[in-house]
């Protein structure tokens, strides 16, 4: 028989009840850190360009403009290039691009967590919540002191809270994803690019 602390709660829902709260801040620190990530590696990515999301194109630190060249349906991202004269004529060129053809930018086309790095980071961040969850849930069958349920009731509400807060994006974007119509008219990016 486990032993009963002073507040009506056993230690085993103690540390069970503690080992979920610690995977729900894991899961919710994952997902933050792995957004803050994915953002500082666009900065770094576009280091100097300016996006102009009213004419869909970017500026290079040379005024020079990256229009939509290509969109690459599979990965869901737009490919923004440089005419190869202005390039070739830019005095930065060496420390821009080394490319014949001009400098070339992408942008995903949908938010943060429908990109590969996000699906597979809400993928982990959830798997963890799912985790907590079933050990408060198993906790609960077990235990039935009034002091006991309200512990795990409100970790069972933080699990089910943190849970649709990591499933925002599943809710909010439909199956499918179609090509937003601006890009339509665009060549499809080769397999090679």
């Amino acid at each position: 028989m486990t032993e009963i602390t002073t507040i009506g709660i056993t230690t085993e829902v103690l540390l069970a009840g503690g080992y979920a709260a610690l995977l729900i801040v894991i899961a919710y620190g994952l997902d933050l850190l792995a957004r803050h990530a994915h953002g500082r590696t666009e900065r770094f990515r576009t280091g100097g360009f300016r996006y102009d999301p009213d004419h869909d194109h970017w500026t290079c630190p040379q005024d020079q403009l990256l229009r939509p060249h290509a969109y690459d349906h599979h990965r869901r991202l737009v490919r923004y290039r440089a005419p190869a004269a202005a390039c070739a004529d830019c005095p930065a060129r060496m420390l821009c691009t080394d490319s014949d053809d001009g400098r070339e930018i992408t942008r995903t086309v949908d938010p943060w967590p429908h990109s590969e790095a996000g699906r597979f980071h809400r993928g982990i961040a959830l798997t963890l919540v799912t985790l907590a969850t079933v050990i408060v849930l198993a906790e609960l069958l077990r235990h039935h002191h009034p002091a006991e349920l309200i512990t795990l009731g409100a970790l069972l509400t933080a699990c089910l809270a943190t849970g649709w807060r990591l499933t925002d994006h599943l809710r909010a974007t439909p199956d499918g994803f179609p090509t937003p119509a601006h890009y339509q008219g665009l060549p499809p990016t080769l397999k090679g690019d």
